[in-house]
C-alpha cells in the first residue's frame, strides 16, 4: 500500500448500493460460514496458500519465491530437503522457524507434504502505506515536551524506504551526530541505506525530528517537530525506490531489529507499510515476524491501510485492514484529519483509512487513530520518487512578511503527505515518550495504557470527500474506524493504569456474529484486558456508543456501518493489486 496526498488518482471501483438489513444478516451468515472453513483450511493442515495453490498446472519449469515455515528451527537436513526439490536457499529466519527460498512450482505439493512443514506462502508484495503543528497539539504531544518527555535514549526503528541524511534528526543542530545511530538496507541487489522514494525519512520526521529548519535555518511558517524530537532512528530500508518491497525483506529487517535491540535500545519498531490478507495472522509469516519482535520486548506500531475507500466487494470500506496490522498482539492505526485546526477535538476518521474487522479472524482493528492527513514532515532531498511525481507536496520557506512562500525564496526541507503511514509514527513518537518515562513498561502493557488513555470524542457519522474524484463518503466513527479513540500523550503519560506484563495481555479482541440471534458481540481472549471489565468501570466503552464486555455491541448504533462486513477473501477480489493503483 502507499501513502495518500490529500488528492488521488480516479479509481474506477465502483460504489454499491446499500442493502437491506435483512439481506445483509442473510449474507453475513453466508459469509461467516465461508470464511470459518476458509480459515479452518489454513490451520487444519492445508499448507499451501490459496494465492500459491492457484499456481500450480501453470508453465513447466516455472520458479516461485517462497517462505516456508517449518515445525521447529530449520536445520541443515531442512535446507538441503527443499534443495532435493530443485529449490535454492535465499534467506534463513530461524527467529520465526523459517525461510526464503526460490523453488520449482512443480515441487509446491512434495513440499507441502513433508510432515517436517508447517506452511508454505508466496515472498509477496509490500507497499508503503503512506502540518506538524496541528499534529502535536491535536494529540497532546505539546504538553509532553513541556513536562520534559522527549524520547531521549530511546531507539525507534523505522522499517521504511530509508532514511535521508537531514537537519531535523541530527541531535540539536546541523553541525551534531545525527541521531540516524544505524542504517542498512534489504532491497535486494541494492545496497545503498539513501531514501531513494522518500517515504521513510518523512515517517522518521514525525517520529524524531527537531524541527531545526524551521526555527533555526529558514522562515517557515510553522514548526515542524516530530513526537519524540531526541529518540534515535534505526533506518532499516526495505522499500525501493517505487515504495515497493516484499515479504521477505520486510521480515529480514525485523530480524536485524530484534538482534540490534540491546545495542540501541530499540524499544519500538514503526510499520508504515502493508500488504493483503490472504490467510488467517496465526499462519501468515509477516504476521510471525511482528509477534516475535513483541515476544522480544518491542512494540510493533503498524499502520491500518489506506483502503477505506474500497467498496469492491461492497463493505464500504470494512474488512480492510492490511498485514501485519491483521495481528492482535501489534499496535494497528488509523488515520485522523484534524482539518488544519490542531485540535483534538476537530478530528474526524478520514475516508481512506482502512477499517476493521481484520479478514478470517475478525480481530477488532484499528487499536488506535492518530493525524495522518495533511502532515508536513521531512523531505529527505528534492531528487526522491514521491516530491519527483508529485512536485506540489513540497513545502517551501517563506519571505519575512510571511505571505510569499516559494522556491524563490529557498529550497524546501519538508513535504506533505497523507495516509495511514502518517499516522503509524504519531502512536510510535508516543509509545517512546511513553517508554522514556516507564523504562519497565513491557509492549502490552504500553499498548493497554494507550488504548485506554485514547479520546474519544468522536461523533456517530461523518462525511468526506475525495478530492480527486469528487466522490463524497459518509463514514459510520463506530468501532471498526476509530478502535478505542485517538492517541493522547498527556494522558498516556498521566496514567498509573497497568496491565499484566505477560506477552499477550493487550491482544485486540475479537468480533463474534451470532446467526441465531443476529447479533455481534467482542470477545476478548481469556487473561487479556479486555476480557476484564474493571478496566473499564460501569460504563465499558469502546470508542463512542459501542458497547464492550459480554453485552451484545449493537448500542444505539448499526456497528458495521452501511454493510456487511464478515472479511474473507473476496473483499479484495481477484484482480485487485495492492500496487500502484493505490498510490495515492
Amino acid at each position: 500500500m502507499s501513502a495518500t496526498y490529500g488528492t488521488r488518482r480516479p479509481s474506477n471501483d465502483r460504489i454499491l448500493t446499500t442493502t437491506t438489513w435483512g439481506r445483509r444478516l442473510a449474507l453475513l451468515a453466508l459469509v461467516t460460514l465461508l470464511t470459518a472453513g476458509l480459515s479452518l483450511a489454513d490451520r487444519k493442515g492445508y499448507k499451501l496458500s490459496k494465492d500459491l495453490d492457484a499456481l500450480k498446472g501453470g508453465k513447466a519449469g516455472a520458479t516461485v519465491d517462497v517462505i516456508i515455515q517449518f515445525k521447529q528451527k530449520p536445520t541443515a537436513a531442512h535446507h538441503q530437503k527443499v534443495r532435493n526439490k530443485g529449490g535454492a536457499l535465499k534467506t534463513k529466519f530461524d527467529f520465526i522457524k523459517a525461510a526464503h527460498y526460490s523453488v520449482p512450482v512443480e515441487a509446491l505439493d512434495a513440499l507441502a507434504n513433508d510432515p517436517d512443514v508447517a506452511y508454505i506462502s508466496p515472498d509477496r508484495k509490500v507497499r508503503g502505506t503512506a502540518a506538524m503543528a496541528p499534529v502535536i497539539t491535536a494529540v497532546n504531544a505539546d504538553i509532553a515536551t513541556s513536562q520534559g518527555w522527549d524520547g531521549t535514549g530511546i531507539g525507534v526503528a523505522v522499517i521504511d524506504s530509508g532514511v535521508g541524511t537531514v537537519d531535523d534528526l541530527n541531535s540539536d543542530g546541523n553541525s551534531n551526530p545525527s541521531r540516524v545511530v544505524y542504517s542498512q538496507s534489504f532491497v535486494p541487489g541494492d545496497a545503498s541505506t539513501a531514501d531513494a522514494y522518500g517515504h521513510g525519512t518523512h515517517v522518521a520526521g514525525i517520529v524524531a525530528g527537531n524541527a531545526y529548519d524551521s526555527t533555526s535555518l529558514q522562515n517557515y511558517l510553522y514548526v515542524y517537530r516530530g513526537i519524540a524530537p531526541r529518540a534515535n532512528i534505526i533506518s532499516l530500508r526495505v522499500l525501493d525506490g517505487t515504495g515497493a518491497s516484499v515479504d521477505s525483506s520486510v521480515i529480514a529487517a525485523i530480524q536485524q531489529a530484534i538482534s540490534l535491540q540491546s545495542t540501541y535500545n530499540i524499544r519500538v519498531i514503526n510499520l508504515s507499510l502493508s500488504r493483503g490478507v490472504y490467510e488467517s495472522y496465526m499462519v501468515d509469516p509477516l504476521c510471525q515476524a511482528v509477534e516475535s519482535a513483541w515476544q522480544a520486548g518491542i512494540v510493533v506500531v503498524a499502520a491500518a491501510g489506506n483502503m477505506g475507500e474500497y467498496d469492491g466487494a461492497g463493505t464500504n470500506g470494512y474488512a480492510t485492514i492490511g498485514a501485519p496490522g491483521n495481528d492482535p498482539f501489534v499496535i494497528t492505526v488509523g488515520a485522523t484529519n484534524t482539518h488544519g485546526t490542531g485540535l483534538q477535538s476537530a478530528q474526524t476518521v478520514t475516508s481512506y483509512s482502512s477499517k476493521g474487522p481484520t479478514t478470517f479472524d475478525h480481530i477488532v482493528k484499528p487499536d488506535l487513530v492518530a493525524p495522518g492527513n495533511a502532515v508536513v514532515s521531512l523531505l529527505a532531498s528534492p531528487n526522491t520518487t514521491l516530491i519527483t511525481e508529485y512536485p506540489a507536496l513540497a513545502i517551501f520557506p517563506c519571505d519575512a512578511s510571511g505571505l510569499n512562500c516559494g522556491s524563490q525564496v529557498g529550497p524546501a526541507n519538508y513535504m506533505r503527505m497523507s495516509g495511514t503511514s502518517m499516522a503509524a509514527p504519531v502512536v510510535s513518537g508516543v509509545a517512546a515518550l511513553l517508554l522514556q518515562q516507564n523504562p519497565s513498561l513491557t509492549p502490552d502493557q504500553v499498548k493497554a495504557r494507550l488504548m485506554t488513555t485514547a479520546w474519544q470524542g468522536f461523533g456517530q457519522y461523518t462525511s468526506a470527500t475525495n478530492l480527486g474524484t469528487g466522490v463524497t463518503f459518509t463514514i459510520v466513527q463506530d468501532m471498526f474506524a476509530v478502535g478505542t479513540g485517538s492517541v493522547d500523550a498527556a494522558a498516556a503519560l498521566s496514567s498509573t493504569y497497568l496491565a499484566p506484563p505477560t506477552v499477550g495481555s493487550a491482544m485486540s479482541p475479537t468480533a463474534v456474529f451470532d446467526p441465531a440471534t443476529n447479533s455481534v458481540s467482542i470477545s476478548g481472549a481469556p487473561g487479556t484486558v479486555w476480557a476484564d471489565p474493571i478496566v473499564w468501570g460501569n460504563s465499558v466503552i469502546w470508542g463512542n456508543s459501542v458497547v464492550w464486555g459480554n453485552s451484545v455491541v449493537w448500542g444505539n448504533s448499526v456497528v458495521w456501518g452501511n454493510s456487511v462486513v464478515w472479511g474473507n477473501s473476496a473483499v479484495w477480489g481477484n484482480s485487485v493489486v495492492w500496487g500502484n493503483e493505490y498510490v495515492w
